[in-house]
């Protein structure tokens, strides 16, 4: 791939030209603000993940930004992040942070009450900001920033059910991906180095069960494997799924990770058939991982042109002159009673600048009415992925654009 082929391709070009996101020197680096288009990227996704993470039973839970200290010294987090926080002290003297991951929090959620091995698992969903403190020479556009949006889910269930709690990841991970064009994964086992294992929490047999249980697992999907040594969180080893885009290149995507020793630390447990205590595990997920960076791959794998579902305009109503712009307005009207995203341009232009302004901006459809469509009740459609259709009544378009964002073609 050519220099000028990278540029134009550069998620942060596209952005600026697209009018997704911006920074600004006053809030920060590293701290993207989201315009009114980003934002609408960020729920369809985000709804997307939630709506596959609802059929296999996950429920969404909601957690504060900022944490005491004393919770992270309980995970482990504190000692091995405490460079990463950003730190605040209360006027009392009491230190916290800005959470810079979310399972911590979630652990107190499942250890509000006993639980029956019956309950289990218990499944909790949380999209919500996260913050570290990276320094100003690793930032990247979205790639790396100080505030990212993390689609955290975590499962606390039994040791005998890791595998199909795994499995019903692994199938939203798979439909997700596919969605975008993602060619066929490779999985990273993330294991732990054992020549430095004063870099991890636990000891040597947990991690052995908990690495095993993941080789079973990718063994049974019969799938490529890459060696991780060493790309283990602290605390667990995980699956990290690697997804090649577009051009070529292959991204660390999805990851799945099992945690033994968070519920060791916190002392998670169920009430098993004997009526003992049974410490249970933690799966980690993350569809996206980072919405924030999932977008800057997502942009740059699709250039920008998003399909119809996740285009923040669907549709945009050229009018050729002044005199049908009244109907232009009334298509664009109909247009958004449906459910469309649309708009209309009645700047004071050349039909031919009308057009290329929407394509720049890689719009899926543009509505073009002049005299014809005007007599006629109908729109000339132009895709921006098929060209010129035939000229449709607007209800057939909006059937036509319905069944479209159905299939999230």
């Amino acid at each position: 791939m050519d220099a000028s082929t990278d540029k134009e391709r550069d998620h942060k070009k596209l952005g600026k030209e697209l009018d997704l996101f911006t920074f600004s020197e006053l809030v920060g680096s590293g701290l993207p603000l989201w315009t009114p288009k980003g934002t609408i990227l960020r729920d369809l996704l985000d709804d997307f993940v939630w709506e596959m993470r609802s059929r296999y039973g996950y429920e969404k839970v909601e957690i504060p930004h900022i944490t005491k200290r004393e919770l992270y010294e309980k995970s482990g987090h504190w000692d091995k992040f405490k460079e990463d926080l950003f730190r605040i002290t209360t006027r009392e003297g009491d230190e916290f942070a800005l959470k810079p991951m979310n399972c911590p929090h979630h652990t107190q959620i499942y250890a509000r009450k006993p639980w029956s091995y019956r309950e289990l698992p218990q499944r909790y969903a949380n999209t919500t900001m996260c913050y570290r403190d990276e320094q100003s020479g690793e930032l990247n556009g979205l790639s790396r920033v100080r505030a990212f949006t993390q689609d955290d889910a975590h499962c606390f269930c039994r040791e005998s059910q890791v595998k199909e709690e795994f499995m019903k990841i692994w199938n939203i991970v798979d439909e997700f991906y596919s969605t975008f064009g993602f060619k066929p994964k490779k999985i990273r086992l993330s294991f732990h180095d054992p020549k430095h294992p004063d870099k991890y929490l636990g000891d040597k047999n947990r991690w052995k069960i908990a690495e095993d249980i993941l080789n079973s697992i990718a063994k049974g999907k019969d799938v490529e494997t890459i060696d991780g040594a060493g790309e283990a969180a602290f605390y667990g080893p995980k699956l990290d799924f690697m997804a090649e885009d577009a051009h070529g290149r292959l991204w660390q995507v999805a990851t799945i990770q099992l945690d033994m020793n968070m519920p060791e630390r916190f002392d998670l447990t169920c009430i098993n058939e004997k009526g003992e205590k049974e410490r249970i595990v933690m799966i980690h997920a993350a569809i996206m991982g980072s919405i924030e960076r999932f977008l800057s791959v997502l942009i740059e794998h699709l250039q920008g042109a998003f399909p119809l579902w996740l285009s923040p305009v669907q549709a945009r109503v050229l009018s050729v002159s002044e005199k049908h712009t009244a109907y232009a307005h009334e298509v664009e009207k109909e247009l958004k009673a449906a459910g469309i995203r649309a708009d209309s341009d009645d700047a004071n232009e050349s039909l031919g600048k009308k057009i290329r302004n929407a394509k720049t901006e890689k719009i899926p459809y543009l509505l073009v009415v002049g005299d014809a469509e005007v007599e006629a009740k109908t729109v000339s459609v132009d895709s921006r992925d098929h060209g010129k259709l035939d000229s449709l009544s607007i209800g057939d378009f909006i059937a036509r654009a319905h069944e479209e964002i159905k299939r999230r073609g």
